[in-house]
């Protein structure tokens, strides 16, 4: 898994922020889909479950990348 690079322009950041959330809602979408139809592929949904906190936590670390440091 990528982590963001702090030295990357924040354009480079903002975008890679959009592709990552676009990704997070299209996982909820199919997850909720899934849960509607339940099927025997239970690890399916584990594993979408999963890659979508992944995605999560790459989204807060680009996150506090932008944000200023208010404690500074």
């Amino acid at each position: 898994m990528d982590t963001p690079d702090p030295h990357s322009p924040p354009e480079v950041l903002q975008a890679r922020l959009v592709d990552l959330r676009t990704e997070h809602r299209d996982l909820d979408d199919a997850i909720a889909r899934l849960a509607l139809a339940p099927s025997d592929d239970e690890l399916l949904v584990r594993r979408l479950k999963k890659r979508k906190l992944l995605i999560k936590d790459r989204i807060t670390a680009i996150e506090r990348l932008l944000e200023p440091d208010d404690y500074a």
